[in-house]
């Protein structure tokens, strides 16, 4: 194939810290194949902070903004052939080039709380969208192609028939970083790094410390609402508890590094970047026994029924056991999701859309 002008959204990246897409879409944009030219799209240019130097960008409307769903006569002036968006609610009426979005999960179809950082309007409308698959049939029947992130989705997308648009799956990854030393100690210490949204389920984790013994902990990385922290206080022994509240990279690292594993109890997910991360370091994983944990922790990880405080324990005791089996396996594991791998399998997406639109056509 020809070189291509392709633009890559990047509307949804964070100023300041990453969030799950932020953070996707910044490792896509660092891996991407140089057989193509690429510009960037954002909103802000602060945004540009957090993404590779030396790649053109252009500014275009948030993606919250009330014309997104004509945004596409805006991308037509930059003279782009395709455009990949790490999110499915791009506008695509209009357009005049190959369209590839992304659908990362199915989760707020189970559970419709939205996210609390969105405003009302947002909310109302972010509940109303999912009360039914015929929106989201009609955003992803918009594109050329459809990118989402595990073999799971991928398989509810087909059992729902969400689109009849090829569907590619680019795994999530996590930053390297280097790994815990041999040497080093490891404490009686448990990692949870994730939201406290109720399908989070944080309160069984809480509730199996005591389960556990005297001298194990709880690490919450993630920043917390004081109504949050009393509620889970009171499932714990005193002092069982470390609210962090929004660590910085490095302290998250570090605590990992010593830990004996990081765990979620989570009834739901769309991937689970802190489990690549976790596995990475060479710290083992504890997690609910779902689909989605089950592709990416294979075989090394431990597994355990979300609803049990005392398979909770149980399973962190299996891990104990064999802890050291499972610190290697767990390297090996993670060392099957790649940044660069990923941005292969969206770039070889966005030739086959390219390909079936001038088909079509």
């Amino acid at each position: 194939m020809s070189r291509l002008r392709i633009g890559i959204d990047c509307r949804y990246v964070r100023i300041g810290r990453h969030d799950g897409i932020s953070r996707f879409t910044a490792g896509i944009v660092a891996h991407l194949p140089d057989r193509h030219d690429y510009t960037l799209l954002v909103h802000d240019v602060r945004q540009l902070e957090s993404l590779p130097d030396g790649l053109p960008h252009a500014v275009l409307p948030a993606p919250t903004d009330p014309g997104e769903p004509l945004v596409a006569r805006r991308v037509n002036r930059l003279g782009l052939e395709a455009v990949f968006s790490p999110m499915q609610t791009m506008g695509s009426r209009g357009r005049e080039y190959a369209l590839v979005l992304t659908l990362h999960d199915l989760i707020y179809y189970r559970n419709r709380t939205p996210p609390r950082e969105l405003s009302w309007p947002l909310r109302l409308g972010w509940r109303a969208f999912h009360l039914s698959w015929a929106p989201q049939r009609f955003l992803l029947n918009g594109a050329d192609g459809v990118v989402t992130v595990s073999e799971t989705t991928a398989g509810l997308i087909r059992e729902h028939r969400l689109t009849r648009r090829p569907v590619t799956v680019a795994y999530n990854a996590a930053d390297p970083a280097p790994r815990r030393p041999a040497d080093g100690q490891r404490r009686h210490d448990l990692v949870y790094m994730g939201s406290f949204m109720p399908y989070k389920n944080v309160e069984t984790l809480a509730a199996a410390l005591p389960l556990l013994g005297a001298d194990w902990r709880l690490h919450c990385m993630s920043r917390v609402s004081a109504a949050d922290r009393a509620r889970l206080e009171r499932l714990a022994p005193a002092g069982s508890l470390v609210f962090h509240d929004g660590a910085s990279d490095e302290v998250y690292l570090d605590v990992l590094r010593s830990a004996t594993a990081l765990v979620t109890a989570s009834y739901d997910e769309g991937f689970g970047i802190p489990l690549v991360e976790a596995m990475g370091v060479g710290t083992p994983v504890a997690v609910s026994d779902i689909p989605i944990f089950r592709e990416i922790g294979g075989a090394a990880a431990e597994y355990f029924d979300p609803s049990s405080p005392s398979a909770v324990a149980a399973a962190v005791r299996r891990l104990e056991e064999r802890w050291d089996d499972r610190s290697e396996q767990s390297v090996e594991q993670a060392a099957r999701f790649r940044w660069a791998d990923s941005a292969e399998q969206v770039v070889g997406a966005v030739e086959r859309a390219v390909r079936d639109r001038a088909a079509r056509r």
